[in-house]
């Protein structure tokens, strides 16, 4: 989910604890394997990202390169 708040608004659009808490919440909850990454500026959290790897069955029919 994306917010987004006009540069004209005059309102405290600065997220609360709970806020960025439940985005990172969410995203450890919607993937399998990954990551979530909090990027934090002058002690507050501006950035949630996250990374979701697929990852796909070993076929062993194909012969490994390995010697």
């Amino acid at each position: 989910m994306i917010s987004v708040f006009p540069m004209s608004q005059n309102t405290n659009t600065e997220p609360t604890a709970e806020s960025w808490l439940e985005i990172v919440r969410q995203r450890v909850e919607a993937m399998r394997f990954g990551s979530v990454q909090i990027v934090v500026h002058e002690g507050r959290v501006t950035q949630v990202e996250s990374t979701e790897k697929t990852r796909l069955p070993s076929d062993p029919a194909i012969p490994s390169t390995k010697k």
